[in-house]
């Protein structure tokens, strides 16, 4: 049941963070959402594997888990270089009421999957759904990072402090993948 919640609420990230980000030009939104794309890919392997454990197979998501890493790792040049592109072109986030909601909808919803995933993953003795929570964890801390900036870009109107959440998130991004590649 808690992988469902999570798939839901890793959809409403993708969804929002991406749309509002491309229409408040907000890089911080948009590799927050992009993050959030490679966790519902990595969530949907979560799913295939339980369900094959109680079916009886369990490598039914090792190419959706490779697939996953790929994708965490292919994040790193594409927020890297559209920080640099945005910064170049001297493009400015607008303030994003809405995008400080899905924000703030992620740090009060992730720590609860989070603390889910990690009790369940001990519990039944279930690596990838304790790896899970590990990316929960993550995207809880993303999104303080997140939430921090888009207030103050709504509040005082710094519209830098978007490429400071980027470069934050960018970090969390590379030390997943580092993570990811360990395993």
């Amino acid at each position: 049941m808690v992988e469902y919640l999570s798939l839901g609420w890793m959809t409403v990230e993708v969804v929002g963070a991406i749309g509002i980000g491309l229409l408040s030009s907000s890089l911080a939104l948009i590799a927050f959402g992009s993050d959030s794309l490679v966790e519902l890919i990595s969530g949907f392997a979560v799913l295939n594997h339980l369900k094959g454990d109680s079916l009886g197979s369990s490598d039914r998501g090792e190419r959706t888990e490779k697939l996953t890493k790929l994708l965490l790792v292919a994040l790193i040049p594409v927020i890297g270089l559209s920080a640099i592109y945005s910064y170049l072109e001297g493009i400015r986030p607008e303030p994003s009421l809405i995008g400080v909601a899905v924000a703030l909808g992620a740090v009060l919803i992730m720590p609860i999957l989070w603390v889910q995933k990690r009790r369940i993953g001990r519990e039944t003795n279930c690596v990838p759904l304790s790896i899970d929570a590990v990316e929960s964890a993550t995207c809880f801390l993303m999104s303080l990072a997140l939430l921090g900036s888009l207030l103050v870009n709504y509040l005082f109107k710094i519209g830098w402090i978007d490429y400071l959440a980027t470069a934050m998130i960018l970090a969390f991004v590379g030390k997943e993948s580092i993570e990811a590649f360990r395993e």
